[in-house]
């Protein structure tokens, strides 16, 4: 008896997660729809024979676009998104220009409600859908210079929570996947960030000057830490989110994320920032 595939829409697919997600997922023969940011990445993903389409989170028009486009591929009977790609700005809070924040909050969480807001309907009307969020270890506890990216990832957890109980009996299941540290261009992208919005003079005349300096040169280094792990230890779970009769609502990637889970429920809050500041400075 002929099945038709199922049908995957996955975000951010230049590389990294998405990249790794769309292959994986095109190999267990599900009919993927990959996006990208830039032109030059949807065109080499219709050479590698993906229905691509371009898809930036902080340009509402290609979000109208794609989710369209994708609807109308599979005559509106979609069964999941995976909702992935982020970005973060470095820098403590007191220096980060509003004009930063204000686009960080665009890619990586308004743009995510605008598009999983327009796949909703399809998925109601069929009574059945995934919904899979790539979020991060920093959607579970918070550490300093990362306040931009943090804020943006603890909107999401929320976000994704709250839309898992106002979709409860609909046959959409909401699932988190919080990954640590991944072996993506997630710290080049970050550094090239932290020069554009911090920069060397705000950097200067800094009271965190210091560890900026430290920071930055750690950054560009781009060594790997102990704990990293490739982007398919992220595809495991989502293949267990997508796939599994009854997924989980949160998925833990790596031993850091499991670590700080975990740290989170039994500490209190003055421990859980000595703990936090003392995995900060290790990194300086």
């Amino acid at each position: 008896m002929f099945t038709k595939p199922r049908t995957l829409l996955i975000t951010g697919c230049s590389s990294g997660i998405g990249e790794a997600a769309a292959h994986l997922m095109r190999g267990r023969d599900w009919r993927v729809f990959a996006t990208a940011r830039k032109t030059e990445d949807v065109e080499r993903l219709r050479q590698q024979g993906f229905e691509a389409f371009r898809l930036d989170y902080e340009d509402p028009d290609s979000i109208m676009n794609a989710a369209d486009s994708v609807l109308e591929a599979c005559d509106g009977k979609l069964d999941a998104l995976f909702n992935n790609g982020a970005y973060a700005v470095p820098g403590a809070l007191e220096d980060m220009p509003v004009a930063a924040l204000r686009s960080l909050f665009e890619a990586n969480f308004i743009g995510w409600h605008d598009l999983t807001q327009r796949i909703i309907p399809s998925m109601r009307l069929n009574r059945s859908g995934r919904i899979v969020q790539c979020s991060s270890v920093l959607g579970l506890v918070a550490l300093k210079y990362r306040g931009a990216y943090t804020a943006s990832k603890f909107a999401l957890e929320a976000y994704s929570d709250t839309l898992r109980q106002e979709l409860w009996g609909t046959g959409i299941h909401v699932s988190l996947i919080e990954p640590g540290p991944i072996d993506t261009r997630f710290t080049p992208n970050a550094l090239a960030n932290f020069d554009r919005w911090i920069g060397k003079e705000t950097m200067k005349a800094s009271p965190h000057r210091k560890s900026y300096e430290k920071r930055r040169k750690r950054m560009k280094k781009g060594e790997p830490g102990p704990f990293k792990l490739p982007p398919s230890a992220v595809v495991k779970r989502l293949i267990h989110a997508l796939e599994a009769k009854r997924p989980k609502p949160r998925y833990y990637v790596t031993i850091p994320t499991t670590v700080m889970g975990v740290a989170k429920r039994l500490l209190s809050t003055r421990l859980m920032d000595r703990a936090c500041l003392a995995a900060a400075k290790s990194e300086e």
